[in-house]
């Protein structure tokens, strides 16, 4: 399969390009800095490392135009001031619209996934205030993803290990799995998306995550 990866040089990005190339998918790896990804584009054949803006219309497009499925592990400051996570996200939207590439698949946070009484758990009068600007950001995200007609997926994780994947982790739809616990390995994450490119059931979901 085709798979665009944006965010490819981050934690889970570095990950999921790893593993995808790992089952002979072919691999568009999209970002800013990804000069420590062209010695391994030369060596295989199924790589290919594209140096973009995600802000640009034309690069992204570029990117997608050719791919089976999009995955998104966009990073981004703290504070959310660079809108790479919200306005980012729009453009890959718009750009996959234009190019009717209809998979997407992206990494979230936690504080996306459902709450019965505040609607997200970023409402919540409990939630860290460290993360609301950048929950602020996921949201937004989130607005673009379900009304874009795509068939998206949704990982919202809790803290993120850099670490390759263990092998054990649990989800659930809309909620956090339980037992939480509030950590996932990077690796772990990528080996979800990934096995979700290959054997899908979770359209249109938000998929809560965590180390078991």
């Amino acid at each position: 399969m085709r798979i665009t990866v944006f965010g490819a040089t981050g934690q889970v990005g570095k990950r999921i390009v790893r593993q995808a190339l790992a089952l002979g998918h072919q691999v568009t790896a999209f970002g800013r800095n990804v000069d420590s990804l062209i010695d391994a584009d030369i060596r295989n054949d199924n790589l290919l490392a594209v140096k973009g803006y995600v802000f640009d219309a034309g690069d992204v497009f570029n990117a997608v135009k050719n791919a089976e499925a999009v995955i998104s592990a966009l990073g981004g400051a703290i504070d959310g001031a660079d809108k790479t996570r919200s306005l980012g996200m729009k453009n890959i939207v718009e750009q996959m619209q234009q190019s009717g590439v209809q998979r997407l698949m992206v990494v979230a946070s936690m504080g996306l996934l459902k709450d019965d009484e505040f609607e997200f758990r970023m409402n919540r009068p409990n939630y860290p205030k460290v993360f609301q600007q950048v929950g602020a950001e996921h949201k937004q995200a989130f607005s673009y993803i379900r009304h874009s007609g795509l068939n998206w997926t949704i990982v919202c994780p809790p803290e993120i290990i850099d670490a390759d994947a263990a092998g054990n982790y649990m989800t659930a739809i809309d909620y956090p799995p339980s037992p939480l616990k509030m950590h996932i390995n990077a690796g772990d994450i990528a080996a979800f998306l990934i096995d979700e490119v290959n054997n899908p059931q979770f359209y249109n979901k938000r998929v809560g995550i965590c180390a078991v």
